[in-house]
């Protein structure tokens, strides 16, 4: 018998038809009869105190059917696992967009106008943006007591810094002794703004409450047991009193991790009494969603003359915004920090990450939260250190790079190390030892790493007559192809076509419990439990296979979707024929839950390649060429796994080259994407190669290893170190536009 070996094999995705059809559903497209609109009131102020709010004229303005504001609700807060936000201000706003009121109304344009009749008195107070300034004595304090929010026991609060939020601190042998060994120290402070994550789909939300007050969620959210979690604690009423049910998200890539406006909607139906739908506009995306933090970075390193670190601080300093509510872990802190060495041996290390309250929107998800600011900071550093050394920052970074049985930055031992073969791979592939094509062609290199992150998941596997195998997932799809790959292990594991496999999205009454897509986890997380899902379910259709072919369960074989006798493959019983004719054609159903434990011993490298070509008159910068290697392990699905490059490398070109989330005394002023620049097909390079080194020994099924957040984090200092080889200028902030290597290059001639 043929048996299939779907692992590998480029299927298409699970998903796809629905969305080029027009079939798939967002919340926004959600329609339910009696549906209200919702607009929200934001603040104008970056911080002031709330006098009153007369919203008198807004209830009896044509079309409104509800007005709440943040006095008819007070000491309403939410957040993921630290809720520091306010659903509605009722005291105090703290940065502008901050939500003040909403209105709920028969058509958007009604509800719009209306909010224009909400009358709120406002004092202004004196506001802080720059996390340094934020931590000065003087500095206006934003929150009286963090220590009093929900979720700060399980956060690493600080509280003796000014507006401090969190601090979490990595340390490694002797740091100060390694500084005493080196031969020089050399340090360098970098800065990176704000960055909105891109997506397509504004936040969108539509919410009904039943009769019966089960409360039905439609939400653009990627994590909707968490969603569900957050919405039912912050109006205070029980988790099981809320069902998210499944729509599409379309795209995320770190900004679909929090309920959005979905409180607010919850609000204006319980007054109501009718479903109520908020979508945020794209003006409101960018100025009061959760885009990256600003994040000023300090990078200290004692290098011997021969070319080795044996010291390193880092200091992170993140302006986490106004609030704390939506930040990426468990315990409130962004922890890329955690990559200041690189994949580079340092001995002796100490690395700190430190968030600071300040006046404008606050921060949340980003596409490796953390690791771009850390990582800019490294691998610009280190070729600042290789310029010292007069040594080739290829050469550099190999005689520092991590080896098998290596302990990393922050002292974990490391085995199936392939940090030397990536980055060779990158290196030959841009033919790194090459000649120059001509004058102000310049090349940089940047690498990065990360570990498979691991958590709970679930599956619920049921093998029907027709003699398919259907999923019920956790995960709503958010692009990545999720499900695709569920489909191909399901189907590998049963040995079936892919058409004979469903993947169906459950609700959260229905699904196992997940907390959702993110980390680069999902693949590791949501595939192990397939895959134990799968063997329950084999190991049940085997027992009545073997009843039915009346032989030993350790004589039956599974090939091609059928059970058979070993000894005589002529008798054998389909997955179809196993549910009609042993369980009276009722679907046989088995659930798994796993809690996939985090290998911090192994992780993934890429090694990355920008060529670039400089015009010295204007500054002007074309990336000619980019070149990505990734410590792949096993992949899955070519299809996916290229996707995910191919979407980070250009999503790491925009943060390089060209996006700015421009704030100003605490005002957005990139309000929409006329001026909040995302790349094009015009700003990518015309030439981008890929290598991957697929050896099968990463965590997650079949030995794969993560690949959506490998790719996004090393283009900027790979570009800032091509342009400082192309004209010899270096650039410390991003992004790395032309006005800005322009003005190196006349300071280092001399204003000429």
């Amino acid at each position: 018998m043929v048996t299939r070996n779907l692992i590998g094999a480029p299927v298409t995705r699970a998903e796809g038809p629905d969305k080029v059809s027009g079939h798939a559903q967002y919340a926004a497209d959600v329609q339910l009869p009696g549906m209200l609109w919702a607009k929200v009131l934001r603040s104008p102020y970056p911080h002031a105190r709330i006098i009153s709010i007369d919203a008198s004229k807004a209830r009896q303005a044509p079309g409104v059917v509800g007005v709440v504001t943040g006095q008819d609700h007070p000491g309403l807060l939410v957040g993921r696992q630290f809720r520091d936000m306010p659903v509605l201000c009722w005291d105090r706003v703290r940065y502008i967009g901050d939500r003040v009121a909403a209105v709920a109304a028969e058509t958007k344009e009604a509800a719009e106008a209306a909010l224009q009749l909400i009358e709120v008195e406002y004092e202004p107070l004196p506001a802080v943006f720059d996390p340094l300034e934020a931590m000065e004595p003087d500095a206006p304090l934003l929150h009286d007591d963090i220590t009093a929010y929900d979720g700060g026991q399980q956060a690493n609060l600080v509280t003796d810094v000014r507006n401090g939020l969190t601090r979490v601190t990595f340390k490694k042998g002797d740091v100060e002794a390694g500084f005493q060994a080196a031969d020089f120290v050399l340090e360098h402070t970098f800065r990176l703004p704000a960055h909105h994550a891109g997506y397509l789909e504004p936040h969108s939300s539509v919410v009904d409450i039943q009769p019966d007050g089960k409360v039905h969620i439609w939400c653009s959210t990627k994590s909707p047991f968490r969603t569900r979690n957050e919405i039912a604690k912050a109006v205070n009423i029980p988790q099981e009193h809320v069902r998210l049910n499944p729509v599409f998200v379309g795209g995320d890539f770190g900004g679909k991790g929090d309920s959005g406006d979905a409180t607010i909607a919850y609000l204006l139906a319980k007054q109501t009494g009718r479903p109520v739908k908020a979508v945020k506009t794209f003006t409101e995306e960018l100025t009061a969603a959760s885009p990256s933090h600003p994040s000023v970075v300090t990078i200290r390193s004692g290098v011997t003359r021969d070319g080795r670190v044996v010291a390193r601080t880092v200091r992170a300093l993140h302006a986490t915004g106004a609030y704390g509510a939506y930040k990426p872990s468990p315990n409130v802190a962004i922890t890329g920090v955690s990559h200041g060495a690189g994949p580079y041996k340092v001995d002796n290390t100490f690395f700190e990450t430190l968030q600071v309250y300040t006046n404008h929107v606050p921060g949340g998800f980003y596409r490796a939260p953390g690791a771009p600011q850390t990582v800019f900071a490294v691998e610009c550093h280190t070729d600042l250190i290789a310029q010292e050394l007069g040594m080739d920052p290829a050469e550099f970074r190999r005689r520092n790079i991590l080896e098998e049985g290596d302990a990393n930055g922050i002292g974990h031992h490391l085995i199936g190390v392939r940090a030397k073969e990536t980055l060779e791979a990158a290196l030959d592939a841009a033919e790194w030892s090459g000649l120059k094509p001509g004058p102000n062609y310049g090349r940089g290199v940047a690498m990065y790493e990360r570990h498979t992150p691991g958590g709970v998941s679930g599956a619920t596997l049921t093998a029907t007559s027709d003699g398919k195998v259907s999923m019920l997932s956790p995960t709503f799809d958010q692009g990545v192809g999720t499900h695709t790959v569920l489909k191909q292990i399901i189907a590998q594991e049963f040995q079936l076509p892919p058409g004979s496999v469903e993947v169906v999205v459950g609700n959260t009454d229905t699904a196992p419990y997940d907390p959702g897509v993110g980390g680069s986890r999902v693949t590791n997380t949501a595939g192990a439990a397939t895959l134990e899902a799968a063997a329950l379910l084999k190991a049940e259709l085997t027992k009545r296979a073997a009843s039915l072919l009346e032989c030993p369960e350790d004589m039956v074989a599974l090939t091609a979707g059928a059970f058979w006798v070993r000894e005589d493959p002529r008798q054998q019983v389909g997955v179809g024929a196993i549910v009609t004719r042993s369980n009276d054609g009722q679907p046989i159903r088995v659930t798994s839950e796993v809690n996939v434990k985090t290998r911090d011993d192994i992780t993934c490298f890429v090694a990355q390649v920008a060529e670039v070509e400089v015009d010295p008159e204007t500054g002007q910068v074309k990336l000619l060429r980019f070149t990505s290697a990734h410590d792949s392990g096993t992949v899955i699905n070519p299809i996916t796994h290229q996707g995910q490059i191919d979407g980070g490398l250009v999503q790491g070109l925009g943060i390089a080259m060209m996006e700015d989330l421009a704030i100003e005394d605490g005002q957005v002023t990139t309000p929409h994407l006329g001026e909040y620049k995302l790349p094009s097909i015009a700003d990518i390079p015309a030439a981008v190669q890929t290598r991957l080194l697929d050896q099968p020994d990463g965590p997650l099924p079949y030995g794969g290893k993560a690949i959506g957040e490998m790719a996004n984090v090393a283009p900027p200092p790979a570009v800032a170190n091509a342009i400082a080889d192309a004209v010899g200028v270096r650039l410390f902030d991003l992004p790395l536009t032309a006005e800005k290597v322009y003005r190196a290059l006349q300071e280092r001639n001399g204003g000429r």
